[in-house]
């Protein structure tokens, strides 16, 4: 048995690439003025349209050894060819002091936040069509909107497609999952769980998945 304590909520959203975590992210964050968003560091390159100190910090190499030398990291794995941090300050203000902190991360940053902070609520969105993925066969949704996002290369996108089928098979070690047909159904689903979910929650034995589907 162990026991989660402190005032705020931890929330880690995560889901394969193109899967919609940082869409719900963005919507829940417009709905909940008061919660905020833990803003990761990272080695890759800035985007078009992104911000840096919005979407991520983006540091080179270098910069970020030594932050993750001097222990600044929650967590920090290395994911797509790429190094991903998550800042501690944030997380620890936000235990201590309370209120809602939603972290926009890929599995390995989940497991390794949920390993440090065991009270924070974990959500893994799943594509709609899980089986097709799994599969191989044509086009999935992923695929798709990675295509239309257009900032990576096709061998860039294999890769982050091979991940994301691996990624899918640890879907049960995630207190919630919602399958993302909708994104209207799938962000008032999200904001019902971390709203609902108690601080201090007492978990008896090993973690069990609540498994919530969304459909239209």
């Amino acid at each position: 048995m162990r026991t989660s304590r402190g005032k705020g909520k931890i929330v880690i959203i995560s889901s394969p690439s193109g899967g919609g975590k940082t869409t719900i992210c963005r919507r829940l964050l417009k709905a909940n003025p008061g919660w905020s968003f833990s803003v990761s560091y990272t080695t890759r390159a800035r985007r078009a349209r992104e911000v840096n100190g919005r979407e991520y910090h983006f540091v080179d190499k270098a910069k970020f050894m030594e932050l993750r030398q001097r222990g600044f990291f929650a967590e920090s794995a290395r994911v797509h060819r790429y190094y991903y941090g998550t800042p501690r300050k944030p997380l620890e203000e936000t235990v201590k002091k309370g209120g809602v902190i939603l972290l926009d991360v890929d599995v390995k940053g989940a497991f390794g936040i949920k390993k440090k902070y065991p009270q924070a609520i974990s959500i893994f969105l799943l594509p709609p069509d899980v089986e097709e993925l799994k599969k191989r066969q044509a086009l999935s949704v992923l695929e798709k909107r990675l295509k239309r996002r257009g900032t990576e290369t096709k061998a860039q996108r294999a890769v982050r497609l091979k991940n994301a089928i691996a990624e899918m098979g640890r879907f049960n070690r995630f207190d919630y999952i919602i399958i993302n047909e909708s994104i209207n159904i799938a962000v008032s689903a999200a904001d019902h769980m971390i709203k609902s979910w108690t601080v201090g929650v007492t978990h008896f034995g090993r973690n069990r998945s609540k498994a919530y589907s969304v459909f239209e």
